[in-house]
Order: C-alpha cells, then sequence, then structure tokens
C-alpha cells in the first residue's frame, strides 16, 4: 500500500511516499481502508517532532504520519465486537492515516451514520471531539453562561463558536484580522474584536459591565494568555488548550490568585477519550448536530498523497480558515 511517513523530525521535505505492507491488526484492533484522512497542525507537530518526547501521545519515528480519518473496516482482530468487517467508522489519535490502510484500535473507532460522508466524517472527528470535550468535559458550559474564544476562525474555534451557540451562551471572539472577524461573525459569535496586543481584555471587560466571561478557551498561548486572565471573571476558567504563539514558561501561580482566584487548565483529547462509549457518545453528537445544521465544518482544502507537502505548508502558513482533508480511497 502507499503511505506518507518520516524517518526524521524536519519541514515538509522530510515527507516520504513509501510503499509498505498492509499491517496486520492486533486482538484489540481494526484495519481499516481508508476513504479520507483528515489534515491536522497535530500532524505538522508530529513531522516537526513536538511529541517525541511525549507520554500523552506517544508517536515515534518511524511513523506514518495522520491522527485523523474515516473509512470502512475490512478486517476485525479476535477481541472486537464494537465493530465488523463492511463497517462505516471514523476515528482519531491514532497514527497512520495517511495511507490507503490504517490499524486502529477498536476503542478509537466510532461509526458514522449513512448521511454522513467519509469526507465529513474525516474532518468532524477530531476537531468536533475537541469542541465537545472542552465544552461539556472541561468547561461544562449552560445556557446563559458567557465565554471567550481565541482564534475563532480557526478549525478548532469555529466548531467552539457554534456549538456553544448551541447551548445558549454568550460568545465572545477574538480574531487577528477582519476578514477572520467576519467568519466569527458568520457562525454565529455575539461580540468580535481583534487581539489588538492584548486590548481585547479591556473590551470584553466593557462589555460585561466589569465582571468578565465565565470561561476563556485559549488555544494562542503566549501572546494572549496574560490578558485571558484579565478577561476572566472571578473563580472563573481558563483553559490553554494550545500554544500556537509558543509556551508561556515563566508563569508563577500567585498570578492566577491575583488574577481574581482564578482556575486554569492544559487539556488534552486523549485523556477525554477513556473507552469507546465515550468515543462514540462525542461523535454521535457532533455528526447529529451536523445533520440538523447546527453545525457547519467548512471543508477548504482537498489533498491527495502526491500533494500532501501543500498541505502542509497550507496550514503553516494559515493560508487556509477551514478544515483540509485528504482523499485517499
Amino acid at each position: 500500500m502507499k503511505a506518507i511517513r518520516i524517518e526524521e523530525y524536519g519541514g515538509p521535505e522530510v515527507l516520504q511516499r513509501v510503499d509498505v505492507a498492509i499491517p496486520a491488526p492486533g486482538p484489540d484492533d481494526v484495519l481499516i481502508r481508508v476513504a479520507c484522512a483528515g489534515i491536522n497542525f497535530m500532524d505538522v507537530h508530529t513531522r516537526q517532532g513536538k511529541y517525541r518526547a511525549s507520554r500523552t501521545y506517544p508517536v515515534r519515528l518511524p511513523c506514518t504520519l495522520g491522527m485523523e480519518g474515516a473509512g470502512e473496516v475490512v478486517q476485525t482482530g479476535a477481541n472486537v465486537r464494537s465493530c465488523a468487517p463492511g463497517d462505516r467508522v471514523a476515528w482519531c489519535i491514532s497514527w497512520g492515516s495517511y495511507a490507503e490502510y490504517a490499524v486502529v484500535p477498536a476503542a478509537r473507532v466510532a461509526r458514522i451514520p449513512a448521511a454522513i460522508s467519509y469526507e465529513l466524517a474525516a474532518a468532524a472527528i477530531f476537531q468536533g471531539s475537541t469542541a465537545h470535550y472542552l465544552l461539556d468535559d472541561v468547561a461544562r458550559l449552560q445556557a446563559g453562561d458567557t465565554c471567550l474564544v481565541h482564534a475563532a476562525s480557526g478549525g478548532i474555534g469555529q466548531l467552539l463558536v457554534q456549538l456553544a451557540k448551541r447551548r445558549g451562551v454568550t460568545v465572545f471572539a477574538t480574531t487577528s484580522t477582519d476578514t477572520k472577524a467576519e467568519v466569527a461573525r458568520r457562525h454565529g459569535a455575539d461580540h468580535v474584536m481583534l487581539y489588538e496586543d492584548g486590548r481585547f481584555a479591556d473590551r470584553v471587560r466593557e462589555a460585561t459591565d466589569g465582571r468578565g466571561v465565565d470561561v476563556v478557551f485559549d488555544s494562542v498561548g503566549r501572546t494572549t494568555l496574560r490578558d485571558s486572565f484579565r478577561a476572566t471573571r472571578v473563580r472563573g476558567l481558563v483553559v490553554n488548550y494550545g500554544s500556537v504563539s509558543g509556551s508561556l514558561d515563566n508563569l508563577d501561580p500567585y498570578e492566577l490568585g491575583e488574577a481574581g482566584s482564578l482556575f486554569l487548565t492544559r487539556p488534552r483529547l486523549a485523556d477525554h477519550l477513556a473507552d469507546g462509549a465515550t468515543v462514540q457518545r462525542r461523535a454521535d453528537e457532533i455528526f447529529a448536530a451536523c445533520l440538523d445544521h447546527t453545525l457547519d465544518i467548512a471543508i477548504s482544502g482537498r489533498y491527495t498523497l502526491a500533494n500532501v507537502e501543500e498541505a502542509h505548508e497550507a496550514l503553516e502558513s494559515r493560508r487556509q480558515l477551514g478544515k483540509s482533508v485528504m482523499v485517499i480511497g
């Protein structure tokens, strides 16, 4: 089979197209004929070596890239009862989807409805599950609450805005340009503003009569995190789920007290996909939102195994606002 592998860390030039044997599933795995693979920053980070020592995401060299995909089950391991050959499925946080076939732990696989295409499933399962656990498990937002979503025009940001609005939450959103701000407004954000070197926090305080929001979803990191504290109400929650601008490596917990006895967390999706039932539950809710049109997932880039370098370059340069997928099967 054809696959995209890396044997060293680096830029897009380390991506290799290779012919390898179709992998065999273990007793708790399924073998899937890949139809589409999602293309994510986690793939870029894997290629760059950011997970080389991670315990949460233990992917090591050499490896086949791609941690999200959708396709048809063709073989199951001896212990698998949750799906069968012929099932249409999607998965994430299991590497190997940049290939014609992938072996995936059965506990990471979710069945997909007939009305959901492989392309949409591959675009939705990772970012949708991420937005779902951030809202449902971490923030526990309910109707009448308020939140601030940074990078609201990005893939996960767009879903956070839409799913929060679906729950009756008032959404503040930040973006880096006016064009991106229009994307956030189109997806339902109530208040949209630019970062303005941290002045977004002042604008949030003004709009909430000095109170601040209940929860901030911060995927930016170093350039926004301290101002995110300023935008959060007393005893509020700041969720740092990414570090696009770099990590804040000089944070004193004392600052959280001074900012209003804040709670700060750095969650990861893998810890919120505890079992197959949880994986399926998150997927069911995301696919249901897609089908009732309260969740719009824009696919702005389509690639193949032949031009995956272009996909990575587009991600790193932020040339695409929606999700990219690789059409394989």
